[in-house]
């Protein structure tokens, strides 16, 4: 594929792909008018040959994408960084990654690092971007994208999200389905929007079923595997435990099950167990986690075409995005008739 200088083309892209040049163009230049198999052939086409852009307004430096995270210890983090990676490395551009642990001083020495590399975006996750924090990147000229704010972000800062509520009302809807009607919720941090949309999609399908949610039934956690083990245990600790548990992460999920392990619950067979975000360790579990998919790799993607995109000046069609969530059944989950139980009143 390469030519005689040893460099690939656009064209030798294209034809490789089987697509016109001006499709590569598209891809190369962030923009959402490609099809999502299309985009992926020619993505990973780019990666394998290391294809470099000639010439970018950019020249002199090396063009790069700052993605900050808060924390950056989950596989949930890994998934997101993959998903602008891909992106990014297709494009011909770096990517930073930090953290920056929620503390002001670590936020300075993240500006000050940023200041010296001339970053061409930001994408933040699971963050509201402070006031400071956001006048500096206007002053900058460095555009920013969140993935999952933590709250009410700026008019003029775009975001990528997932249908939470709804994705929440649907796990709860399988669990209801399966006959059970005292079903235990895990919330994650209550100041992020993700969680209380979650919240709110649990609740609304137990209202929709006529439910009466009990508020014992519902306890909080931080989306980790210990914080599931630790609700977990205080779920089955009532005089009357749940008979499904929905956690609204995969890790916290886990947790449960662990707990109920520890006390010699066998899952499904004596509590139902849904998550959220389909990482890849629910699908190897035991049993297979029944989970909610969250696109994450998708939503980190798509955060990097738009940072991409508003680098160059272009607009975007709208500033807030949800991706759609799905349910994926699997093995923790049995209907309340086959468990041997009945539903409560």
């Amino acid at each position: 594929m390469a030519t005689g200088r040893g460099r690939v083309t656009i064209a030798a892209i294209a034809e490789a792909a089987g697509v016109s040049v001006p499709t590569v163009s598209r891809v190369l230049n962030g923009r959402s008018d490609v099809s999502p198999g299309t985009r992926e052939l020619i993505e990973r086409l780019l990666r394998e040959h290391d294809y470099r852009p000639r010439n970018s307004r950019h020249s002199g430096r090396a063009r790069l994408v700052d993605l900050v995270f808060n924390d950056l210890d989950s596989p949930w983090a890994l998934e997101l960084v993959r998903g602008v990676e891909d992106v990014t490395h297709a494009a011909g551009v770096g990517t930073v990654v930090s953290q920056v642990h929620r503390r002001s001083t670590a936020t300075r020495q993240w500006l000050q690092n940023l200041r010296a590399r001339a970053s061409d975006g930001v994408i933040f996750v699971t963050s509201d971007v402070a006031e400071p924090v956001h006048s500096e990147l206007h002053r900058l000229k460095v555009p920013v994208v969140i993935i999952d704010p933590a709250g009410g972000v700026a008019s003029d800062v775009p975001t990528i999200g997932a249908t939470n509520w709804s994705g929440g009302r649907t796990a709860t809807d399988h669990l209801l389905s399966l006959g059970h009607r005292r079903i235990g919720f895990v919330a994650g941090p209550r100041n992020l929007l993700c969680s209380r949309a979650r919240l709110d999609g649990y609740r609304a399908a137990m209202e929709a079923a006529g439910v009466r949610v009990d508020e014992e039934l519902i306890t909080t956690g931080d989306f980790r595997h210990e914080a599931g083990f630790l609700a977990g245990n205080r779920l089955l600790d009532l005089p009357e435990r749940p008979t499904a548990v929905f956690a609204s992460s995969d890790l916290m999920a886990l947790g449960v099950c662990e707990a109920a392990r520890r006390r010699g619950l066998r899952v499904p067979d004596q509590l139902s167990v849904v998550g959220f975000d389909d990482l890849p360790e629910s699908r190897w579990s035991s049993p297979p986690l029944t989970t909610v998919r969250q696109p994450l790799a998708e939503m980190g993607g798509l955060a990097a075409r738009t940072v991409l995109r508003l680098s160059r000046g272009e607009s975007i069609e709208t500033p807030r995005v949800e991706l759609a969530t799905k349910l994926m059944v699997r093995e923790s989950t049995r209907s309340l008739a086959e468990s041997g139980g009945q539903p409560a009143e």
